[in-house]
């Protein structure tokens, strides 16, 4: 009788066991999952319940204590915690996808044709196009309204060059703006040739033509959200961090996440001036599960591939060019002050040499005595060899690595080969601030983050 006893023993024991196993909403078994942990092990299954991971291991650590009716077979595929874009304009690329598509095109003609299939199923009172870039055509040379006007002599047409900080627009629009050659242009430029403008606007003047462009809907800044969503999950992004954003599209947002109508997680920059700062100053710093807004987004200067960055001695392929400061270095001053006061971070955009001089030195200024602040350089793309030391003080560079992949088949050309060898330098960023943010500034470059860690790693295009 022992033996028998102890097999009724046994079985009673195995089945204690199997009620005792957790029911849990998901299990992954046979992965290849990447735990990002402090000795970046792997593991090859997990578990998965209300919509967070309890717990990762082996097969058999997994399925011996829990249980679930969806257990998945995953066959040696990846997984890898959600990816976290550092600087994305999320909701200016949603707003785009409602917009002409130009990335990509080969020459003006190119550009011409794609507005003419756009308008054909839209039929719109207003068009608007992003993403043209004239390095990447034939003629290396900014497009102007002469062409806008022989197939769009009545409606207005805006196209935003791909890093948003030049645009070409028609002469309608020009006429809509009350653009003319005498139009002062601060922060800027408005092109003239032959004693009028071309339709080439940059960096601050723009907002003359952006002022009369029709607003879009609830519905349709709605739908650029949720659009732009699908696409960052499709890539396995999780958190983006929007680099600008009116206090409205982050109400939007949070409506959104707290609707469950969106997931996303967004870090939001909020757009620096005197009004937003008063506001948030107020609110104080606002944080949900999926939203967090503790930073303001200032801009030092323009981009280098409209010559709008700001540089210390003229363009190498442009010798009366130097660039220009967006923002004056007595409002740089006032607002990193004010900020500093409060718990607020502050990010601002630099990609000339000179613009970064300017802002690091304010940023130094303004965090005296103040430890840990994590004050961001956005882009921080050319700099002088003695200001690279500044970031040993807390400043974190935030670089996109496919922009140095992208820019090197011109950046040369307008930096020179003494600038061009501490521009896109992010292996010796990293060593000075001794840590680093990545992302991808999409819509300028494309939101694959698989392009963005081949960049940083290999240092080549895809």
């Amino acid at each position: 009788m022992k033996p028998y006893i102890l097999i009724l023993a046994l079985f009673s024991l195995v089945s204690c066991l199997k009620k005792d196993k957790i029911a849990v909403d998901a299990i992954f078994t046979d992965a290849t999952i990447y735990t990002v942990n402090n000795s970046f092990d792997t593991a090859t299954a997990m578990a998965i319940s209300d919509g967070k991971i309890l717990a990762i291991g082996t097969n058999d650590e997994i399925t011996n204590k829990f249980k679930s009716d969806n257990t998945i077979d995953a066959k040696g595929k990846f997984m890898y915690p959600g990816l976290i874009d550092a600087h994305c304009h999320f909701y200016s690329y949603g707003l785009s996808l409602q917009e002409v598509d130009l990335r990509g095109t080969k020459s003006m003609d190119e550009v011409i044709s794609r507005i003419q299939t756009f308008q054909k199923e839209k039929n719109l009172k207003f068009i608007v196009g992003n993403g043209w870039d004239q390095n990447d055509w034939e003629v290396k040379e900014f497009p102007s309204k002469a062409i806008l006007d022989k197939y769009f002599p009545n409606i207005p047409v805006v196209l935003n060059r791909v890093d948003s900080h030049a645009i070409v627009v028609n002469s309608k629009v020009l006429s809509l703006a009350n653009i003319t050659k005498d139009t002062k242009a601060i922060g800027g430029q408005i092109e003239i040739v032959n004693g009028e403008p071309t339709g080439i606007l940059i960096d601050n003047p723009m907002e003359l033509v952006f002022n009369i462009i029709p607003k879009p809907s609830r519905k349709t800044q709605i739908t650029a959200l949720l659009d732009a969503e699908k696409i960052m999950f499709d890539y396995g992004l999780t958190t983006v961090n929007d680099a600008g954003l009116d206090p409205q599209i982050i109400d939007l947002i949070d409506s959104l996440q707290k609707a469950k109508a969106m997931k996303l997680n967004v870090y939001a920059m909020i757009t620096v001036n005197p009004k937003n700062m008063d506001l948030y100053f107020k609110k104080g710093i606002y944080k949900t599960d999926n939203l967090n807004v503790r930073s303001f987004k200032m801009y030092g200067d323009g981009a280098l591939g409209s010559r709008g960055a700001c540089m210390h001695k003229p363009y190498s392929d442009s010798p009366k060019q130097l660039g220009a400061l967006i923002t004056p270095i007595s409002d740089m001053k006032t607002v990193a002050d004010r900020i500093a006061a409060s718990a607020f971070q502050l990010n601002t955009h630099a990609i000339g040499d000179s613009a970064n001089t300017v802002i690091l030195k304010v940023y130094k200024e303004a965090l005296e005595g103040k430890k840990d602040r994590r004050w961001k350089i956005e882009h921080a793309q050319v700099i002088q060899e003695a200001d690279f030391d500044y970031f040993k003080l807390g400043i974190i560079p935030s670089v996109q690595p496919t922009h140095a992949t992208s820019d090197m088949y011109w950046a040369g050309q307008r930096l020179g080969k003494k600038r061009l060898k501490n521009a896109y330098a992010y292996k010796k960023l990293l060593n000075k601030a001794g840590v680093i943010a990545l992302g991808t500034d999409f819509p300028v470059e494309e939101v694959n983050p698989m392009l963005t860690f081949h960049a940083a790693f290999a240092r080549k295009d895809s």
